[in-house]
This record gives structure tokens, C-alpha cells and sequence, in this order.
């Protein structure tokens, strides 16, 4: 705890960010870890065919006819701490074309074998390195809590998300995510997402300003192959009114590997 707590304090007091913002990652954090010293790629994928058309700020890349991705590498590293690098975050837009927008590195900390708990936590913290076109700070992080719980069949989870530019605790915004799922005997899986902007502690945004976004969400594994897909409606005028997502995950390695192997 005193791991999580010194990472959250540097990650928040160390410039906010604005609402609505583009993202590269659509997803609720479930606690799953890499096993130690496995290998894991997940390859995230969203395009919007018709989101907000304001530019954000000169020069940024616009959310409408947008495509945006990333590929996230991860290493388990203990049954509870998993290490993560997304390299590169990419955007394809109608005013920019396509552009490379930064890198980021994620400590992802949960309880042992998440899966398999009933009450399930943890936190994860994000430091990202931005280009010029996707934000006007250049290092701004995430610290995501998560809380859920594997009541079988259905699943609930919450990550309660703030977003830093380092510029103190009043600044920080509010961006939760929310998962509801039901877990079919096939395999399957059918969930409900739910993705808000609430705006900063200092300067909470009005009804019509915050930004929620309600996903239609599927998962199925495929062998080796995870495979998460969903569409999502805009609820307010500040949200995009269409996206869709794709996120495809594996294992890279069976076998644990450590250095010098």
C-alpha cells in the first residue's frame, strides 16, 4: 500500500486535461495480470465515424471520421505487478492524416489471480509522453483504481479514473468507466460500458458539458486470441455521437522467461 499511495501522489501533484479528450485505449481494467514472466501484447483499435468536430486546440487531431490505436506491451512481472509500455500510439484524422502521438508507460498493480476472487483490486498509473497534435501538455498521466467483484455469471467493475497534468489535486479530472457483463456457459461474454467525463475537481463540468458515452460490448476467446469488440453512443452533445472499438490480445510467450534465457 505504501508502493500505491507514494505512485499516487506523484502522479497528481507533480496541467488538466480538457473534457471529452481523444483516447487510443476504450477499456474497464478487470485486475488480470500477464502471468509472471509472460509476455502479452494487446493491439487496441477505435474509429469514430462521427464524434465531436471542434479542434481541441490548434494544430490537434479532430475526434470525428477519426481512427485511433495503439499496441500495448506487457510483462508480468510478480503474481500482482504487471509492467506495460504502449508504443505507438497512432492517429489517422481528416484534417492531420496520420501522425504518431506519443508513447506511455503503465504499472499496473491487483490482487493475485483477479479472476478467480469473488472481490477483486487494485490501481494502475499511466505516464504518458505526448506529441504536440494529440495534447497541449507533454506529460500528463492516468491513475486508474479498480474495484469489481465476479459474482458468476455477471461481472461488476469500476474504475473510478483521474487524470493528471500535474498541476495539483484541484485540477485533477474525474473519468470513470464502468462494466457490467454477463458470462455465457459458451464463452461468450455480453457487457454494458459506461465511459464519463465529469470535468475537474475545481471546475466540474454542467450536465450538457460532461461526456458519457454507453458501450454495447462482446467478449470471446478464441484460443490463443482474446477478443473484445463494442459500438458506442454519445448521451450529451459534448460526447462523440459514434464509435467503435476492437481490441485483440495474446500471449506472446507460453513458457515464463527471465534474463539471460
Amino acid at each position: 500500500m505504501r508502493i500505491l499511495s507514494a505512485l499516487f501522489l506523484a502522479a497528481i501533484v507533480a496541467v488538466p486535461r480538457q473534457a471529452a479528450a481523444q483516447t487510443d485505449e476504450i477499456q474497464v481494467y478487470d485486475g488480470g495480470l500477464a502471468a509472471p514472466g509472460v509476455f502479452n501484447l494487446t493491439w487496441h483499435n477505435n474509429f469514430t465515424p462521427k464524434g465531436v468536430d471542434t479542434v481541441p486546440f490548434p494544430g490537434g487531431v479532430v475526434a470525428d471520421q477519426s481512427f485511433n490505436g495503439v499496441t500495448e506491451w506487457a510483462y508480468g512481472v510478480t503474481d500482482w505487478f504487471e509492467a506495460g509500455l504502449y508504443l505507438p500510439l497512432y492517429t489517422h484524422d481528416k484534417n492531420e492524416g496520420w501522425g504518431i502521438d506519443g508513447s506511455k508507460l503503465r504499472l499496473l498493480f491487483a490482487s493475485p489471480h483477479a479472476d478467480d476472487r469473488r472481490f477483486f483490486y487494485g490501481a494502475n498509473f499511466e505516464f504518458s509522453y505526448n506529441a504536440k497534435r494529440w495534447d497541449e501538455t507533454r506529460f500528463t498521466s492516468e491513475v486508474r483504481p479498480i474495484i469489481g467483484w465476479h459474482l458468476k455469471p455477471w461481472d461488476i467493475i469500476i474504475n473510478p479514473i483521474f487524470d493528471t497534468s500535474y498541476d495539483g489535486l484541484k485540477n485533477l479530472d474525474f473519468v470513470p468507466a464502468t462494466r457490467i457483463a454477463y458470462n455465457f456457459e459458451s464463452g461468450w461474454a455480453l457487457a454494458a460500458e459506461e465511459y464519463a467525463d465529469y470535468g475537474t475537481f475545481a471546475n466540474p463540468s454542467s450536465g450538457s458539458e460532461q461526456a458519457h458515452q454507453l458501450y454495447g460490448v462482446v467478449d470471446r476467446t478464441f484460443g490463443s486470441l482474446d477478443v473484445e469488440a463494442g459500438i458506442g453512443v454519445g448521451l450529451t452533445d459534448a460526447t462523440d455521437r459514434l464509435t467503435f472499438k476492437l481490441l485483440l490480445s495474446r500471449d506472446l510467450n507460453k513458457k515464463p522467461w527471465r534474463p539471460g534465457r
